[in-house]
């Protein structure tokens, strides 16, 4: 109700859309606010507000105090704010045409007039000024003996106390606008929103609560590289050493797709080739960019959704709770619980990069502040992988309570201590009549809730390469990338262990050949690899080259029919290769003549020969049978006499 004196305007910056304004105005955290004077030009020109998590009425008062500290021309839209001296009270109805005049006598030190006085900015017949308690004229004449004191003097020259219950602003603003004769005046918003800087309400989906989505985790990365992550102008020193460890932690521990991890292998990869001190926010966000041309496409989708995090209409996007966050706690959880928990010897490996990432990089300033209060004080004493998790969860709970019926809470989403007991009923318990957790069950619904067997692929942006024998799928595998690399490893020590072994000798495996078949899904088994054709046979004959370039010769080993990464399937669909069922028959004892005749096949190969050949023999013995009835058909009949 300041207008037009103060405008006031409120950009998002946590929308994409609206970053590189914010970048243009230096915020680097939430909440900004800058005071630009009246005929400012430049986005230098705002004057910053140190304190912006004060309360509104301190906000109020920072506010008039820039306004009276413009050193050019008065704002003409604005009021007078000075005091106001017994000459100009005395001659007021003179020069202007006003039907009333409220004077609020105060202290120096009292914002009361002022703020009344743009209060009633936007209605007519009515002016106010404020007067000092040290103007003894004005003071002795109107019998003030309280500050503030509120009076009204008419155009005749009489005035009156105003006849309020009580000298604050509220209830002398509410008195005066109810004055005969006192309207608001014509003046409407100059308003400048448009279709283009509009944000348009999402439409809610249908979450279930006990599922972690996908979705949720890769809008929380993406937002937390592109965004809080690009968001200074220019990373180094201890700034630019926590993204690293970030996105490092990330590419070990993030349960994501393959086109998500291999995005994140190749920006650490990236990264750690960067040694310049200074990384400017163009050159990293040009490497933050997707790669979908790439033979393994690079991608972290830019399409935002939210799911499970999703807030009310209003009251923004997305459920972000105190400290840290509701979406960040939640990418923090699936991290460390992933099957392949940080090593004993570093249990604080995750936690330490997520102190480091909010001191440096979260949004709000005030979480951020709250969250290392927490951390200097409990976070060295977790000594172990599970007091890291619960460390976590328990300081989340911390947070919830503290801000639980604040003004930041979404009345459609109460701030509640988690899990609940729908959710979890093991993990709540009494002790002498008061709530208390059982740690081990939170524990235990913590790591089953938050394993890569229940995130879920609603909602999730297309896969640019689907996973091989990965259809609609809902839910993520176990694999990770480290996962892969050890299982690789130790095949290639088994592989380069039994190279030096001869065929033959003693504990040397038995090989065994794979089994190629058409696809059938009624034949799927548990432990079947779909391949592609292309892959296996130059796999297979590389293999025979080598075996061959060594002077030895054995048969095909467990390592020539590995199975291919996911992503290989998808290429083989992608071609449209036909598909292939590679199987190897664990374990099967063959008697010595079965190995003799059987030159290596499987048992099922062996299966389909005498199937074929016994379908063949019945084939033969019936058409053996045609024939030699119909031959004694033919001598059974007469012949014609001769002539």
């Amino acid at each position: 109700e300041w207008r037009p004196a103060v405008m006031l305007a409120a950009v998002d910056c946590a929308n994409e859309a609206n970053q590189q304004v914010c970048a243009d105005f230096g915020i680097t955290g939430f909440p900004t606010l800058k005071f630009f004077r009246a005929f400012s030009k430049k986005a230098e020109d705002g004057i910053r507000i140190t304190n912006p998590s004060a309360s509104v009425e301190d906000l109020r008062h920072t506010i008039i105090t820039n306004l009276e500290q413009s050193r050019d021309a008065w704002p003409p839209a604005c009021p007078p704010l000075e005091p106001a001296s017994a000459e100009e009270v005395r001659t007021f109805f003179q020069r202007n045409k006003d039907q009333y005049l409220a004077l609020i006598f105060e202290k120096s030190d009292s914002f009361v007039g002022r703020e009344v006085a743009l209060d009633m900015l936007q209605y007519e017949n009515v002016a106010v000024r404020r007067v000092l308690s040290s103007e003894k004229e004005l003071v002795e004449k109107f019998g003030v003996t309280t500050f503030p004191s509120g009076y009204l003097l008419l155009s005749n020259g009489s005035f009156s106390r105003l006849p309020v219950h009580m000298e604050a602003r509220s209830f002398y603003t509410y008195y005066l606008r109810t004055l005969l004769g006192v309207t608001r005046g014509s003046y409407k918003l100059n308003t400048t929103v448009t279709a283009s800087n509009r944000t348009a309400a999402p439409q809610p989906k249908r979450a279930d609560r006990s599922k972690v989505y996908m979705a949720d985790l890769e809008s929380t990365l993406h937002y937390s590289l592109r965004m809080e992550g690009a968001r200074a102008a220019v990373l180094s020193g201890a700034q630019l050493t926590a993204f690293k460890c970030y996105v490092a932690t990330l590419v070990k521990y993030f349960p994501g797709r393959p086109c998500v991890q291999t995005y994140l292998r190749s920006l650490d990869g990236w990264l750690r080739n960067w040694t310049e001190p200074e990384l400017p926010r163009s050159v990293l966000k040009e490497a933050m960019k997707n790669n979908r041309d790439a033979s393994q496409p690079a991608m972290l989708p830019t399409n935002v959704t939210w799911v499970g995090l999703l807030r009310s209409q209003g009251m923004g996007l997305p459920r972000w709770d105190g400290d840290g966050g509701t979406a960040r706690s939640r990418l923090t959880f699936c991290v460390p619980l992933h099957p392949l928990l940080p090593s004993p010897e570093l249990p604080l490996e995750v936690l330490s990069t997520m102190r480091c990432y909010v001191r440096h990089f979260f949004g709000c300033q005030e979480c951020a502040q709250h969250f290392e209060a927490m951390a200097a004080a409990s976070m060295d004493r977790v000594v172990g992988r599970e007091e890291a998790v619960l460390w976590l969860w328990s300081h989340h709970n911390e947070v919830n309570a503290r801000l639980a019926g604040g003004d930041t809470e979404d009345p459609k989403f109460p701030k509640l201590q988690w899990p609940p007991p729908d959710m979890c009923p093991q993990c709540h318990r009494e002790e002498r009549g008061v709530h208390a957790w059982d740690e081990p069950a939170v524990f235990a619904f913590l790591k089953e809730h938050f394993s890569p067997a229940n995130i879920h692929m609603d909602y999730a942006e297309a896969d640019p390469l689907p996973m091989a024998g990965e259809g609609t799928g809902a839910r993520l595998g176990t694999e990770n990338p480290r996962e892969e690399m050890e299982k690789e490893e130790e095949e290639e020590e088994k592989e380069t262990e039994g190279g030096t072994r001869s065929p033959g000798r003693p504990g040397s495996p038995e090989p065994r050949r794979p089994s190629i078949v058409r696809l059938n899904p009624k034949l799927r088994e548990v432990g079947e690899d779909i391949v592609d054709l292309d892959s296996f046979s130059e796999q297979h004959f590389k293999s025979q080259a080598l075996r061959a370039a060594a002077g030895r010769r054995r048969r095909l080993s467990k390592r020539d029919t590995v199975a291919l990464p996911r992503d290989a399937g998808a290429g083989q669909e992608r071609r449209g290769a036909p598909a292939l069922l590679v199987r190897e028959e664990e374990g099967v004892q063959r008697s010595p003549w079965l190995r003799v005749l059987g030159l290596g096949f499987s048992r099922l190969d062996i299966s389909l020969c005498v199937a074929l050949y016994f379908l063949s023999s019945m084939c033969l013995l019936g058409m053996y049978t045609f024939f030699r009835l119909r031959t004694r058909s033919r001598k059974g009949r007469p012949g014609f006499p001769v002539a």
